[in-house]
């Protein structure tokens, strides 16, 4: 199974900048995706930015510009640099990992546990 630690969060004044790291751990046949959602309060969770296996990225208009997601295998760590961040971007970020469990081979998703990021105003 891959677990998944998340690290990074914090208070920062809007226009400020945060690099986000989620730590992969666990045995797996492969990593297929790997991706950033937020939470806000009272709203449902949404992705921000997702790598997939051959580099290929996608973000959510809202970041487009200011963040980027990038991924280093040999470490099996997931960033996100997060950049000119506004109020409007505090929330709880959650890493997510869709992979091939080696034993089965069955396709799962596991989630981190959250890190919380304030941009105050």
């Amino acid at each position: 199974q891959v677990q998944l630690v998340e690290s990074g969060g914090g208070l920062v004044q809007a226009g400020g900048s945060l690099r986000l790291s989620c730590a992969a751990s666990g045995i797996a046949f492969s990593i297929n995706a790997m991706g950033w959602y937020l939470q806000a309060p009272g709203k449902q969770r949404e992705l921000v930015a997702r790598i997939i296996i051959g580099g290929s990225t996608n973000y959510a208009d809202s970041v487009k510009g200011r963040f980027t997601i990038s991924r280093d295998n040999a470490e099996n760590t997931l960033y996100l640099q997060m950049n000119s961040l506004k109020p409007e971007d505090t929330a709880v970020y959650y890493c997510n990992a869709d992979y091939v469990e080696l034993l089965g081979m069955r396709y799962l998703e596991v989630w981190g546990q959250g890190t919380l990021v304030t941009v105050s105003s």
